[in-house]
């Protein structure tokens, strides 16, 4: 069975990237600032570990 005791944090972490780099990529080519997608794309993962933490 699976064992949540080991928490992955670098798949959580390239999970959320990589669903909020392909939603803030399409932003940046309808014209939003790369500044704030990165800003985007870095607060999903960040709010993705805590809830992997936490969970």
């Amino acid at each position: 069975m699976y064992d949540r005791s080991k928490k992955d944090w670098v798949s959580a972490a390239v999970t959320a990237g990589l669903g909020a780099g392909v939603i803030t990529s399409f932003a940046v080519n309808q014209g939003q600032h790369p500044a704030i997608a990165l800003g985007i794309t870095g607060f999903a993962i960040v709010v993705a570990l805590i809830i992997d933490h936490y969970a």
